[in-house]
């Protein structure tokens, strides 16, 4: 039969724009897809969990402020006028609250350098450590290795004490006379009488801010072995295996990944180790020769801290003279802190990945 061309293109025109038979179907395939809301309602074990988690963020956060505000109230009297002390507070040495003359300044010295002692002693301690276990050991010696560790941290410090005053002191003494002896010339490691003159004997060199600062070192290692062992275990394994894919060696990999990945975990498990260190209270107690003084020679006897001076006057102080050790408290929490908060940014801040195969 034969077509008319001008026929068949008026029917193939008509059915192309006929919107009841082609149109509208190749018109919804190519609509752009209308975004839907994703919504599940939570379950009931979310919504414990959840709240749960901010009751106990809140709670935790309302203990600290109502310490602090606690510390402040009973600090008033010993710091505002018209009987307290003032700015003068943070300058003076004495300790007399019963004449009116105290203040934090030696002690506050002396917590800073024990703390200072503790954390140079320490970190290269929990440095090592952590790698070790990070990066050598294996299978259960890691595991076992990572509990004693752990256990390390609960010990109570009353143990450290003891272990200070009737082991570590007696085995310190001789080289703490030998670091006199040879780098006297450095002044905080000279160990003098009021005259200049060098002193040898050992009772210069017991109850020192050295000895306090090897102990709490001792006490800090574990915490912040943990917190450098759980940065480094986070380095990314396809990293490690391209540095081992390029040639490096074992410490090559652990220079070039490790490290710089766990420059977070490092500073961090540091300056927590510090604000541990700056609040220790008993072990500190138990082995310095408590004065009120600022004291150069960190290996010479005689030294402060506050926490200890709070446990040393707490039991026998006066209204005012409380008011005085609140005040000191009032120094010390604020300092940790601020410490604190610190270290947990910079934590919180350092670079995450994928964990590290054992």
């Amino acid at each position: 039969m034969p077509t008319d061309p001008a026929r068949d293109a008026e029917r193939a025109t008509a059915v192309l724009t006929d919107e009841t038979t082609l149109l509208p179907p190749l018109r919804d395939a190519f609509d752009p897809p209308q975004a839907r809301e994703l919504k599940s309602a939570p379950t009931v074990a979310d919504t414990i969990f959840r709240r749960t988690a901010y009751a106990a963020g809140g709670i935790t956060v309302a203990i600290m402020l109502a310490v602090g505000v606690f510390l402040a109230l009973r600090a008033g009297q010993a710091l505002l006028p018209p009987g307290g002390v003032g700015l003068s507070f943070l300058t003076t040495q004495e300790w007399s609250p019963e004449t009116g003359q105290f203040g934090i300044a030696a002690v506050l010295f002396g917590t800073f350098t024990i703390a200072i002692i503790a954390i140079c002693i320490s970190l290269p301690l929990a440095l090592g450590t952590s790698l070790l276990i990070s990066e050598v050991l294996r299978g259960r010696l890691k595991q076992w290795s990572i509990t004693l560790v752990d256990l390390m941290a609960a010990v109570p410090s009353v143990v450290f004490g003891l272990f200070g005053v009737y082991f570590l002191q007696e085995a310190i003494i001789p080289v703490s006379r030998w670091i006199s002896t040879y780098f006297g010339w450095i002044p905080v490691l000279a160990v003098t009488d009021a005259e200049g003159n060098a002193l040898t004997d050992a009772s210069a060199f017991t109850s020192s801010a050295f000895i306090a600062g090897i102990v709490v070192a001792l006490m800090v290692v574990p915490t912040q072995t943990s917190i450098m062992r759980e940065a480094f275990m986070q380095a990314p394994a396809g990293e490690r295996e391209a540095a081992y894919a390029l040639g490096s060696t074992r410490w090559g990999m652990i220079d070039a990944v490790v490290l710089p990945f766990g420059r977070g975990g490092i500073i961090g498990g540091t300056m927590l180790g510090l604000g541990r260190a700056l609040g220790e209270t008993i072990a500190v107690y138990m082995i310095i020769s408590p004065i009120f003084a600022i004291n150069w020679q960190a290996l010479k006897t005689g030294t402060n801290s506050v926490s200890a001076l709070i446990a040393l006057r707490y039991g026998e102080a006066s209204e005012f003279a409380l008011s005085a050790l609140m005040a000191a408290g009032l120094v010390l929490f604020l300092i940790t802190l601020v410490i604190n908060f610190t270290a947990s940014s910079v934590v919180a801040r350092s670079r995450s990945g994928a964990q590290s195969e054992g």
